[in-house]
């Protein structure tokens, strides 16, 4: 049987397809992995765009289960364990929304199912993770994109053209803080009255973490304890140093020093409630970043960029430029010369173009956002991403780079050293 080369290509395309399982003009089918606060905000999300249902959830504790199939309207499955949804081949992608030290393991095994998967920030638990979790998508042919959604937003998209178009200069200096000032900001969340051993399997969510005896405060508070978490630095440092590794086109630091405090919300808690992280980037730039559970100002993700032609100002919803008008001005100084020497520096061409001939203000340019939510917009790069089998920019090595950032801080502070990024061996040196 003869077969005509516009056959045999056709016929590649529709293999093509088959293997990635989302045709353009497909529907996209989601299980969900973790259904607590942020996953069922993520579950919002999806459901904003169209193409995309969400027909399988998963998590260890009943109420969540319930509430999860209860926004589906009824249509999406419980599934009793993450591996069982993952056999199942009509699940196309899963969102990985589970406490920190499963998302490796979760991740592996569902590339090794043939699943895209969209993780939660951080990637990674560990730094020694991110290179693993790399090789096994790019291995596969699988997409990964995590979940720091803000580089999705055309607030930050517009940041970074400016950037791009050297509006700004050289930039030297990022400042980055992201503070609260509530119990449930610093996670100290209100755990439900019907959750018991009953309602909870604890030893699902334990999974790879130490054994420990049955504990409401570990299960709904886990960001609060090194067993599961990071704290500050993977929960907020990681969005703070993707956004900066986007608009600059930059991965690792090079270097990181940082200091941690435990001062105010010690209830049900290990990791600080303040953390400072300063970081250097071979690029040519440092960074500063701060967080506290103890005052609101900055509250949300704050941004200040400054060069040496202006400055950027990115917040929630809004990115503002503001130019830097700034001139010499020696007067102070040549006034204690001799007269002479005085009134030669004044008549020399160039001290007049540079302090006495008059330079119109700059004023600030405001930039405001569409008012797109970033996480509906996060997945819609996703979806897109699974159709064309192009990886959107926030894939595993991006997820990789910020969440190291994260370990690095941790390190330095828990160590009370200078840490070090080996880029060679991908590991973190004193």
């Amino acid at each position: 049987m003869t077969v005509t080369r516009r056959e045999f290509v056709g016929a590649a395309a529709a293999a093509a397809l088959s293997q990635a399982k989302a045709a353009p003009n497909d529907r996209i089918s989601v299980g969900m992995i973790g259904t607590g606060s942020r996953g069922q905000e993520l579950m919002q999300a999806i459901q904003k765009n169209a193409g995309a249902d969400i027909v399988a959830v998963c998590d260890v504790y009943k109420g969540r289960v319930d509430r999860a199939i209860e926004r589906t309207g009824g249509k999406a499955k419980s599934v009793p364990h993450y591996k069982d949804l993952l056999a199942d081949k009509f699940i196309d992608a899963v969102v990985i929304a589970t406490p920190d030290h499963w998302h490796r393991r979760m991740s592996l095994d569902a590339i090794a199912a043939g699943k895209d998967v969209y993780c939660e920030k951080p990637m990674t638990y560990r730094a020694e993770e991110g290179p693993e979790i790399i090789r096994a998508a790019k291995s596969a042919g699988r997409m990964l994109q995590v979940g720091s959604q803000g580089v999705s937003s055309d607030v930050q998209q517009k940041a970074k053209e400016w950037i791009k178009a050297g509006r700004l200069g050289q930039i030297t200096m990022i400042r980055a803080a992201y503070n609260r000032n509530t119990a449930s900001g610093a996670w100290i969340y209100p755990i439900p009255p019907d959750a018991s051993p009953e309602t909870v399997n604890w030893e699902a969510f334990l999974g790879p973490a130490p054994k420990r005896k049955f504990d409401l405060e570990r299960f709904f508070r886990w960001r609060c304890y090194w067993d599961y978490s990071g704290g500050i630095g993977t929960d907020l440092f990681v969005h703070l140093c993707t956004t900066i590794h986007y608009l600059m086109d930059t991965g690792m630091p090079s270097s990181v020093m940082a200091m941690g405090q435990l001062y105010r919300w010690k209830e049900s808690r290990e990791v600080p409630d303040t953390l400072n992280s300063l970081l250097e980037y071979k690029e040519g730039f440092a960074v500063n970043l701060s967080s506290t559970f103890n005052n609101q100002a900055s509250e949300g993700a704050g941004f200040h960029v400054l060069g040496t032609e202006g400055s950027l100002e990115i917040g929630w919803g809004t990115a503002t430029f503001h130019p830097e008008n700034v001139r010499e001005d020696n007067r102070w100084i040549v006034e204690a010369w001799a007269s002479q020497a005085e009134k030669a520096y004044w008549e020399d061409p160039k001290v007049k173009a540079a302090e006495l001939d008059p330079r119109p203000n700059r004023e600030p340019e405001v930039f405001k956002g569409d008012g797109t939510d970033p996480t509906v917009a996060h997945f819609a790069n996703f979806f897109e991403s699974m159709r064309t089998r192009k990886a959107y920019w926030e894939d595993a090595t991006a997820g990789h780079n910020a969440a190291a950032c994260a370990h690095l801080t941790n390190y330095s502070v828990r160590k009370r050293t200078l840490a070090r990024w080996d880029e060679s061996k991908s590991s973190i040196q004193s």
